[in-house]
């Protein structure tokens, strides 16, 4: 019995010839042998581990590399094309928020007179995008390129200036709207403080300086009772953290044109209108609901008194915008050093007659032949104020601004727009 198990004991526990088979060191080895092939497999699965870790990483800042929108030689040339200039004593100018509305206008208006124009725009869902790339297509039929980049990326704004050597600034890149303040207040920071120190620092190293010219907002004059309002006015009520951060915008331009020599010149729009406008301003929304029979909110101050606004038709803010670009005056350092003085101004940009938000609404029922569904609502505390009304005697006196077209002149050119943009006819959409 013995001798039949013996084979099946050498098979299990094969020992070493000459040795004495010692089942309990059998043991210790079979131990120290799990014991040790344990330590060896996790020693693999750290290294494993620690390479996985590093390559992923490698992996994700690679793909930030070459993922990015930006750079190259054909990416170059675009740029370089772009900001050709085709008039004798012309400027070139890059157009942040070129997608946006108004910097869509302002693009067009640059290149049709022959400047050199460079834009650069997010491309951000605020409002659908697709509206803004249709306005890039636009853009692009006059041979303005657009690159699609985020204001806080320092890298990209040096190189563009590495590429061209802007003489100006048209800065109308920002987060809009009041009360989307309330749900996305980091937005505004991002964009609006953030983004424009990272394009002041820009343009404070660059060499030459160029001179810029930005979008404020009437927005900055708050809780101001005063009227119209005029650039000596008190600013420091806003009234939302939109008009807050447009405030501190103003602030900020000024510490800049202080120590660094940078000539800036700020304009505060007044509720600007037109084709191709912003889908959440009022006469845009109410547009769209009137034509598909869904009721508007009207909303009404204390004691049922009609809002008003200075609404400004588009064409008129271009003009004032090139106006303040032409008059602008030089900056004055060099490589972030200051040399002397440079301009530092504010400009009201409106249309000097207010219209209440029901005559604007009227207006509208008989452009579009349709008969608006209204609910009146009192005007919650959401950072809008009642009424706007600019004094533009300073632009006036400065550089001839003039604006010319009323609102009914306006809303019907943007009535027409907007049937042939999203195809409506005879108030059905096609």
């Amino acid at each position: 019995m013995s001798r039949k198990m013996q084979p099946m004991e050498d098979e299990l526990f094969p020992s070493t010839p000459g040795k004495f088979k010692d089942r309990s060191n059998r043991q210790f080895h079979r131990c120290f042998t799990s014991t040790s092939t344990m330590f060896l497999w996790a020693l693999f699965l750290i290294a494993l581990t620690a390479s996985y870790l590093s390559f992923h990483s490698f992996i994700s800042t690679s793909s930030k590399y070459f993922s990015t929108t930006w750079g190259g030689i054909q990416w170059e040339r675009q740029v370089r094309s772009s900001a050709e200039l085709r008039r004798p004593n012309g400027v070139s100018v890059l157009v942040t928020g070129a997608a946006g509305f108004v910097g869509t206008h302002v693009s067009l208006a640059l290149k049709k007179r022959g400047d050199g124009v460079v834009g650069l725009d997010n491309f951000n869902n605020y409002y659908d995008p697709l509206l803004k790339r249709d306005r890039v297509k636009l853009l692009d039929s006059y041979n303005i390129f657009v690159v699609e980049g985020d204001l806080n990326d320092q890298r990209l704004l040096e190189k563009l200036f590495d590429v061209v050597a802007f003489t100006h600034v048209m800065h109308l890149a920002a987060q809009a709207g009041v009360r989307y303040a309330m749900e996305n207040p980091m937005s505004y920071i991002h964009s609006n403080i953030a983004g424009l120190v990272t394009l002041l620092e820009t343009c404070k190293n660059a060499d030459p300086q160029p001179s810029i010219i930005w979008a404020s907002s009437s927005s900055v004059y708050g809780l101001n009772e005063k009227v119209p309002f005029s650039e000596s006015d008190r600013t420091d009520q806003p009234a939302s953290l939109y008009a807050a951060t447009k405030k501190a915008g103003e602030e900020i331009t000024h510490t800049y044109n202080h120590i660094y020599g940078l000539s800036m010149t700020g304009l505060r729009f007044f509720t600007v209108y037109g084709p191709w406008g912003r889908p959440d301003m009022a006469y845009f929304s109410f547009t769209k609901n009137i034509l598909q029979g869904k009721p508007i909110t009207v909303y009404r101050g204390k004691d049922r008194v009609d809002l008003a606004r200075d609404f400004t038709y588009i064409d008129d803010i271009v003009k004032g915008c090139l106006g303040s670009l032409d008059t602008s005056g030089k900056s004055t350092g060099s490589g972030g050093k200051k040399r002397g003085p440079a301009p530092y101004r504010i400009f009201n940009l409106g249309n000097t007659a207010p219209v209440s938000v029901p005559m604007m609404v009227n207006i509208l029922e008989r452009q579009l032949k349709v008969k608006a569904k209204k609910n009146w609502v009192e005007m919650p505390g959401n950072g809008d104020v009642p009424f706007t009304h600019a004094n533009i005697s300073s632009a006036r006196k400065e550089f001839g601004y003039k604006p010319t077209t009323d609102l009914q002149t306006g809303l019907r050119k943007f009535v027409r727009w907007y049937l042939s943009y999203y195809g409506y006819h005879q108030g059905k959409a096609l």
